[in-house]
């Protein structure tokens, strides 16, 4: 899991030389843990920047009303600069993780999050992301 977490490209035989084990019992187990849900999926790390979406910020959003359902996950869901939505501790309830290409379009975004969800936010721009997407220590 952490030599495929650094590389999810890496190939079975790669793995299977690093592991100390056959091609085939490589295979399986990483069968396994796609089956189980261990692992979830490969996907390519974009360069945000490169494709058009330089900002990053993480916008904190708490309901208007306390006594709403909790149901921002599902109201925001359609709204895809946002990349990832965490349920927090705290005086928030989410954080959210927003990619876009300008201020304006963060304003924007902004505007709809409120409006769709019924939310209070709070934003931090990102300056600078000097590492993220660390493989976690297995």
């Amino acid at each position: 899991m952490r030599l495929l977490a650094g590389d999810g490209r890496m190939s079975f035989t790669d793995l299977a030389r690093e592991t100390g084990l056959s091609v085939s019992a490589v295979h399986q187990r990483v069968r396994r843990l796609q089956k189980r849900g261990t692992i979830r999926g490969f996907a390519a790390q974009l360069d945000s920047r490169e494709i058009g979406l330089p900002l990053t910020a993480f916008v904190s959003i708490k309901p208007i009303d306390p006594a709403a359902p909790d149901d921002a996950p599902d109201r925001l869901a359609h709204l895809e600069a946002i990349e990832a939505c965490h349920s927090v501790a705290g005086e928030e309830s989410y954080i959210l993780k927003v990619r876009v290409a300008s201020p304006n379009e963060l304003e924007d975004l902004l505007q709809r999050i409120r409006a769709a969800a019924n939310v209070a936010t709070r934003t931090t721009v990102v300056l600078s992301t000097p590492w993220e997407s660390r493989p976690p220590a297995l």
